[in-house]
């Protein structure tokens, strides 16, 4: 008996002994160098427009990200993207363009934003739909935007920078992600590849192709930060990290996400090796909670960022703004400048 106790004793000695110099041994850091994305604390994290505030003007406009920038001009932008045929990439939260227009069975890759334009296509609709695997199926009426207040809106709402006109007096055009990257070149952006597949992989080619043409006079590898839900997409941004693209900054998919989760948990940390500069996360995912200040230190210890999506309530922001969260995304950004504004006063 004393013999076992003895074993079972020395067995939790070399437990303890090795999760203490695991607790230790340094991590390996997801960003080299200093990540601007990860904020100090007790500083405002940074907010974030949720396609610009998607309850606040149509998401994904270029008028909604004005809109925001108005609201507070350090405004991270988060967006959407795909490519269309003629090879231009437009933000858009889907694949298809029927819920937010009035164009029917209409995926963005068959077509040209060309068109778009020359029709002046109104991206200020809602409509009610139901989802199917890829876009949407339309049930009812097109029902001109209105904002979670009730009232609807026109480009001619928004307070523009001095200097700036309205590309249109009624209807929203559609955005290319070159018009957002011009309009606010000391913003950071985050970009979400929507397509998956080869035409997902055509259009990360173009983000990325952009991104070399317009990074010496923008800056595009230090602000933008790229996502994609779609893994065979976010393994190629990976490999663009590690063959020609280093500074590449981008997010991991739900896989790494995973994998960090119980990593942390577990204390086991030390094994994370993927290089993301940001994780882009729900509070909580099925009863388990991201966005404790365990979690948010853990990833900081990696130099990692932690961002939370989609927050529209006030308890929920401040809550967030306890533990330490790098960057609250938002559909009411007014809101949460409100709530900033009485945690940490006005600026």
């Amino acid at each position: 008996m004393k013999r076992r106790r003895k074993i079972f004793l020395n067995i939790v000695i070399a437990v303890i002994v090795f999760w203490g110099a695991l607790a230790i041994f340094p991590r390996s850091l997801g960003m080299a160098g200093e990540n601007p994305l990860v904020i100090e604390r007790n500083t405002r994290p940074l907010l974030i427009a949720h396609g610009g505030g998607n309850l606040e003007f149509p998401d994904n406009t270029l008028e909604a990200f004005y809109h925001a920038f108005h609201i507070d001009q350090h405004v991270m932008m988060e967006t959407d993207v795909s490519i269309t045929k003629d090879g231009v990439v437009i933000l858009s939260h889907d694949t298809t363009l029927d819920r937010k227009t009035k164009l029917i069975e209409a995926p963005i890759i068959e077509i040209n934003y060309s068109d778009l334009i020359d029709d002046e296509i109104d991206f200020g609709y809602h409509n009610n739909v139901s989802p199917k695997s890829n876009g949407f199926n339309v049930t009812g009426e097109w029902i001109q935007y209105r904002n979670h207040h009730g009232n609807t809106v026109t480009p001619l709402d928004v307070v523009y920078p001095f200097g700036v006109e309205p590309r249109h007096e009624t209807i929203f055009l559609a955005t290319t992600l070159d018009e957002l990257i011009k309009a606010f070149p000391n913003n950071y952006i985050n970009v979400e590849i929507k397509q998956s597949g080869e035409t997902g992989l055509m259009a990360l080619s173009a983000v990325i192709a952009l991104m070399d043409s317009l990074n010496e006079t923008y800056d595009t590898y230090s602000r933008i930060v790229l996502a994609s839900f779609h893994r065979d997409i976010y393994q190629q941004m990976v490999e663009i990290k590690k063959t020609s693209h280093p500074n590449l900054q981008y997010s991991p998919e739900f896989n790494g996400v995973v994998t960090f989760f119980v990593l942390h948990l577990l204390l086991l940390d030390v094994f994370f090796f993927e290089k993301v500069s940001v994780l882009q996360v729900p509070p909580s995912q099925y009863g388990l909670s991201l966005s404790t200040k365990h979690f948010i230190n853990t990833a900081h210890r990696h130099n990692i960022a932690v961002h939370y999506w989609t927050i529209d309530d006030p308890d929920e922001m401040r809550r967030l703004i306890e533990n330490g969260a790098d960057g609250i995304m938002t559909n009411k950004p007014t809101l949460l400048k409100e709530v900033y504004d009485d945690v940490f006063g006005t600026e």
